[in-house]
C-alpha cells in the first residue's frame, strides 16, 4: 500500500513538473493542452478541464479508475477520451501527452502533405523518438467519432496529429512522452523554417536503420 502511495505521489508531481517545463518553454499557452500518466494498477491521472499546464496542483489532478471512470480529482478534460482511448490500443503505453503546439498545428493546416506521414525524416532524432507521424482528419473539439479515428491509428503509431488540432504522443514514461512531443514541434518548426527550399532528408534506408535501431 505505502508503495502504491509513493507511486501515485511521484508521479502526480511529475506530472506537474512536465506541465510548467513545457508551459514556461511556450510549448503550450493558456488552458490548452493536457497531461495523463497510468499508474501500474491500472488507474489513470490526467490534467483538469480548464487548467493551465504552468500551474498544475497535483492534488486536484483528474483520477480515472482502470476501467476509465472519474473518481477523483477536479472535474477531467472534455478531451479524456482521446488518451483513454491511446492506452486502450497501446497497452505499453504509461503516458500521454496532447498540445495544441504552434508550429506542429501550422505543419496540420498545410495541404498537399503525405497523412500517413506528415513530416520528412530531417533529422535522425525526429526519426527515432517519433518515427512515423499519421495525421487524423479534423474532428469538432470533444467529438468522440475522433476516439475511433484515433485508435485505428496509435495501434502503429505512438505520435499522431490532429488536423488543426495538435499532437497526441504516447510514451512507455512521462518523459519519453514529453521528449518525442518536443521533438515534433521542433521538427515541425524547422519544416516550415524550410518550407520553399530544396531540402535533403534522411533517405528511405537511413530512415528505416533508426526506425529498426529505435525499436530494437
Amino acid at each position: 500500500m505505502t508503495a502504491l502511495l509513493s507511486e501515485e505521489t511521484r508521479l502526480r508531481d511529475e506530472i506537474v513538473q512536465v506541465g510548467k517545463s513545457l508551459f514556461d518553454r511556450l510549448f503550450t499557452f493558456g488552458s490548452t493542452g493536457n497531461i495523463s500518466a497510468r499508474l501500474s494498477t491500472g488507474e489513470t491521472l490526467m490534467t483538469p478541464t480548464n487548467a493551465s499546464l504552468g500551474t498544475l496542483d497535483p492534488a486536484r489532478l483528474s483520477k480515472f479508475s482502470a476501467n476509465g471512470v472519474h473518481v477523483g480529482g477536479d472535474r477531467p478534460t472534455k478531451e479524456a477520451f482521446l488518451h483513454q482511448c491511446v492506452y486502450c490500443a497501446r497497452k505499453g503505453a504509461a503516458a500521454v501527452v496532447h498540445l495544441h503546439s504552434t508550429h506542429a498545428v501550422a505543419a496540420s493546416i498545410l495541404d498537399g502533405l503525405d497523412p500517413e506521414d506528415l513530416l520528412p525524416p530531417l533529422t535522425a532524432y525526429y526519426v527515432m523518438r517519433v518515427g512515423r507521424l499519421p495525421l487524423v482528419p479534423y474532428y469538432p473539439p470533444g467529438d468522440h467519432a475522433l476516439a475511433e479515428a484515433v485508435s485505428l491509428k496509435a495501434r502503429d503509431n505512438h505520435a499522431i496529429l490532429l488536423a488543426n488540432h495538435g499532437p497526441v504522443v504516447a510514451g512507455k514514461t512521462l518523459r519519453e512522452a514529453q521528449y518525442a512531443t518536443e521533438e515534433l514541434e521542433e521538427t515541425a518548426k524547422l519544416f516550415l523554417m524550410l518550407d520553399g527550399k530544396k531540402i535533403r532528408p534522411l533517405t528511405e534506408e537511413q530512415h528505416t536503420h533508426l526506425l529498426d535501431f529505435a525499436q530494437g
